[in-house]
């Protein structure tokens, strides 16, 4: 072989490597449209249908501003704040899953297997028996809870590494103590508190208004501003954390960052509907099954985000209503 072929071998890998590179950008591309598209037509179903339907006009209207009465409320001012609820929870659960599932390099760590939603369930409720039911009690409340459940369990499982077996028993051990803790805080408190607690606890968008989802969609949109630049790190940790110390990655600093990004999101979702599960766990997976990608790509995790908030928070909720 000659030194002038050298070159012309590394163009045509760099050429093949590139055109096996763009039918996987189609894919995740393809795959968030069509997820997009679904949000939106079950939105759209969520917003018609109830005890009081609404035809598709006066939904459309209700919307630009040209119709009015009880059509106008129905739709903005009862559907609307949870059909966003929907939304905003599945995407800071599907988010929160993948980092946590990046970084630990295990499909079963979720924050509800982990205890992190039990964690921060405990927490909002014993801010609302303290102080009271207002968002920002709940908020400090489910922040509280989350950490303190993230700390148990770096201190229970150290040694061990993030994506250890040690990790996960430790994280379903303190779901467990957390279930129990607040099922023991419901027994001591008034039965207004306590009813309205267990609707919490079981997972609702009832009771959501426009300011409490507005503040939760904001809080999500800032701490999803970090993702991007936490995703090239997550790649590299995916390959251990000697080959990705070895490429410069600060290991300690990033896997901190990333589970600390997660738990103030399944923070954010927690205080909007309690302690929702399953979402968290399968939306990358899904994802990356739908991209059929070997791994979760920083290009899917916005297509996991969109796939736990096209399906599991809103359409229940609609048949529920």
């Amino acid at each position: 072989m000659s030194a002038g072929s050298v070159p012309a071998v590394a163009g045509r890998r760099a050429t093949t490597t590139r055109r096996a590179r763009t039918p996987a950008r189609v894919r995740i591309l393809a795959v968030a449209v069509a997820l997009l598209v679904a949000i939106a037509a079950l939105g759209a179903v969520a917003a018609m249908t109830g005890d009081f339907p609404v035809a598709l006009p006066d939904l459309v209207g209700s919307l630009t501003g040209s119709t009015t009465g009880l059509p106008r409320t129905v739709v903005l001012e009862w559907r609307m704040p949870r059909i966003a609820a929907a939304v905003v929870v599945g995407l800071a659960l599907g988010v929160a899953g993948a980092l946590f599932q990046g970084v630990t390099r295990n499909p079963l760590a979720s924050p509800d297997i982990l205890g992190l939603s039990n964690g921060a369930f405990v927490g909002m409720l014993g801010a609302v028996v303290l102080v009271g039911s207002s968002w920002e009690s709940r908020t400090v409340g489910a922040l509280a809870g989350g950490l303190a459940a993230a700390l148990l369990i770096a201190l229970l499982a150290s040694g061990t590494g993030a994506g250890g077996f040690r990790f996960i028993v430790v994280g379903i051990a303190i779901s467990s103590m957390a279930a129990s803790l607040g099922t023991w805080l419901l027994l001591r408190v008034e039965l207004d508190v306590a009813m309205t607690a267990s609707a919490w606890g079981a997972g609702t968008l009832a009771g959501v208004d426009a300011t409490g989802v507005g503040t939760a969609a904001a809080s999500t949109a800032v701490l999803l501003c970090a993702v991007p630049v936490i995703s090239p790190a997550l790649r590299q940790l995916e390959l251990g954390d000697d080959l990705a110390a070895a490429t410069g990655v600060r290991v300690a600093g990033m896997r901190l960052a990333a589970l600390g990004v997660g738990v103030a999101l399944v923070c954010v979702a927690t205080t909007v509907a309690g302690p929702v599960a399953f979402i968290a766990l399968a939306a990358p997976q899904i994802a990356r099954r739908l991209t059929r990608t070997p791994h979760i790509p920083r290009r899917s995790r916005p297509s996991s985000a969109r796939r736990s908030s096209s399906g599991p928070t809103s359409w229940p909720s609609t048949r529920s209503r």
